[in-house]
């Protein structure tokens, strides 16, 4: 796809996460996965598919109606914490479960939160403000 930025992220079940720091279980048993994704500045968040949900084994929450970009509306699974990891950034969100997708996208809020963007030029994601994450407080 011609001017698509594709980008390794990193996903860690957030409650194995928790686990790990009140003793229940051990660090190499948080499951993670390192996957492919789309860069979509249009996507509200992290989208993933249910391969991934299952493999992390997150809960679904809630669901949540939304609208495909051509307009189709569809029903997604919200499912339970994970951090995202890029570089040296990370933040947590309840992914959102597109039923049948095939691309991961990792959207507007977790690009916003790890102060991240995409150079156009390059094609590939950069800090927003240099190096190292800039937070905002508003």
């Amino acid at each position: 796809m011609v001017g698509t930025v594709f980008e390794e992220i990193t996903l860690k079940n957030e409650g194995d996460e928790i686990r790990v720091e009140c003793g229940v279980i051990k660090e190499p048993e948080i499951r993670q996965m390192t996957v492919q994704c789309v860069v979509d500045t249009g996507a509200p968040t992290l989208i993933i598919n249910e391969a991934v949900q299952k493999e992390l084994g997150l809960r679904t929450e809630h669901v949540k109606k939304s609208r495909m970009v051509n307009g189709d509306p569809v029903v997604c699974k919200v499912v339970e914490t994970v951090r995202v990891c890029w570089k040296n950034r990370s933040m947590t969100c309840e992914p959102w479960v597109i039923p049948g997708a095939d691309l991961l996208l990792l959207g507007a809020i977790p690009l916003e939160d790890m102060d991240l963007m995409v150079d156009p030029k390059r094609l590939q994601l950069v800090g927003a403000h240099g190096d190292e994450p800039v937070g905002f407080i508003y």
